[in-house]
């Protein structure tokens, strides 16, 4: 990977780009409110579910599909249609929207307002980064985000949460690299649990995230 192709890449997934992906927790708020997540074991359970069952998957084979898609319109509607809820599907569009205003007047690129990993997807399209490891720090971009909401949500000390990223590290390279070789037909999610959490958390009564 070029150096300045591994920076761009960089940027793009860091915190500090203006996505607002500190205000999501992807049902995360929920399921620690319920009790079904207590510890950092239980959120490296979590989190591995989601990358290899869940979202994290679907997200990065969409990616990949925008990546190798000449027309990513139907890419991007198929991702707005997944999402199993009212806020995921915010979520997803929202940070979608905001990464293509970003990457549009940045970059010069034509990139319309999407799903975020077909957003991303798409972008690394125009500028020729390589979709593999675009997909593969995308997945670690989203796993420690999560990993930084859990923080404000639970008992997680600094130390703790970068040794469960760093132990997600080889998921995200496997899955990242699977995620080139398939196509829109192997997308399938079995994370019903995070998907409950995500539909009631509109209800619950004390909540810091959107998601």
């Amino acid at each position: 990977m070029r150096d300045a192709a591994l920076l761009t890449l960089a940027q793009w997934l860091s915190p500090a780009y203006p996505v607002g992906a500190f205000a999501w927790s992807h049902g995360l708020e929920r399921t620690i409110g319920r009790g079904d997540i207590r510890d950092g074991a239980g959120l490296a359970d979590w989190l591995a579910d989601v990358l290899t069952h869940g979202a994290g998957r679907s997200d990065a084979i969409l990616l990949c599909a925008a990546y190798g898609a000449e027309d990513v319109t139907p890419v991007a509607e198929l991702a707005a249609a997944l999402a199993p809820s009212v806020e995921r599907r915010m979520e997803t569009l929202q940070q979608g929207a905001a990464f293509a205003a970003t990457t549009r007047a940045i970059w010069q690129i034509d990139l319309p307002d999407m799903a975020y990993p077909v957003a991303v997807g798409r972008a690394a399209r125009l500028i020729d980064l390589p979709v593999q490891p675009v997909a593969q720090l995308w997945l670690q971009a989203f796993a420690s985000n999560l990993v930084q909401a859990a923080q404000r949500l639970m008992p997680l000390g600094q130390t703790d949460a970068q040794r469960i990223l760093a132990n997600l590290a080889p998921l995200c390279v496997t899955i990242g690299a699977d995620a080139t070789r398939a196509s829109l037909d192997d997308i399938g999610s079995a994370t019903f649990a995070v998907d409950t959490a995500s539909m009631q958390h509109r209800q619950q009564y004390s909540r810091i995230f959107r998601s």
